[in-house]
């Protein structure tokens, strides 16, 4: 996993959630605006203590918790 200096966690913070420089903002709720904003310059708008890379810290805190295992989906 590369190095995310930006992304904190703190038991007595957020309930331990991952954060966002340990601003009591969560790397989940980046991720929400982030599909929810049409343009990230919106998104700073309303979060203007957002950096570019704590959006990238995010992003890729997210990708690495993920893992490459396939899943067969339902047939429709």
């Amino acid at each position: 996993m590369p190095t995310l200096e930006r992304i904190t966690v703190n038991p007595a913070r957020m309930n331990g959630q991952p954060c966002i420089r340990d601003l009591r903002i969560t790397v989940r709720r980046v991720l929400e605006a982030l599909a929810l904003y049409p343009t990230r310059d919106e998104l700073r708008q309303d979060y203007p203590e957002l950096e570019e890379e704590d959006i990238r810290q995010a992003l890729a805190y997210a990708a690495a918790m993920l893992d490459d295992e396939i899943q067969d989906l339902p047939a429709a």
